[in-house]
């Protein structure tokens, strides 16, 4: 990786501490919408446009925006300090898990290109679907075959986690569900 992806995963772990720490809520969400948006642009330095675009509409985007509207519309408690008092046990333990996934995932993470990357990575994989996504589906364009039919229940989760979020809104504007 670069110099620029390892600033950017540090930005990242930055945000995602402060984050944790900052006590102020409207601090939170714009350190949270920072976190996104580094999350969004590390996604299409890995090659992953479709994850980078999502993750900057909703994580950056839209989930900024309601809380946003949340916290306008509830009242919002006075913080004194900014932070408060880091729990040094918890910093521990979470330091420790932080280290043994990066021992359990590093030595099995491949390079971007990589040949002798498994098979979800091969072209045999891709070709597959281009072939066959018509056949198995139904469905002419292969990229709506794999997100409607080969991945329709991620895909209905997703449909449902917006509407809900859409409900919630709602709710907390006080609108009318019903017209």
């Amino acid at each position: 990786m670069s110099a620029i992806a390892y600033t950017l995963a540090l930005f990242i772990l930055a945000t995602a501490v402060a984050t944790a720490i900052v006590r102020d809520v409207l601090s939170t969400i714009i350190v949270f919408a920072a976190y996104s948006l580094g999350m969004a642009i590390l996604y299409t330095l890995l090659l992953a446009p479709d994850v980078a675009m999502t993750e900057a509409a909703i994580g950056a985007g839209v989930t900024t925006i309601l809380l946003l509207l949340t916290i306008a519309r509830t009242s919002r408690p006075s913080t004194d300090r900014l932070f408060e008092r880091v729990d040094v046990p918890a910093v521990f333990v979470v330091g420790a898990f932080v280290l043994v996934l990066l021992v359990a995932v590093l030595p099995e993470m491949y390079p971007i290109g990589f040949e002798d990357a498994p098979a979800w990575a091969t072209e045999e994989v891709s070709q597959h679907y281009i072939e066959h996504a018509y056949e198995q589906t139904g469905v002419e364009n292969t990229v709506t075959a794999v997100l409607a039919a080969y991945r329709g229940f991620d895909t209905f989760g997703e449909a449902v986690v917006v509407f809900s979020a859409g409900i919630a809104v709602l709710l907390v504007l006080k609108r009318e569900v019903f017209v």
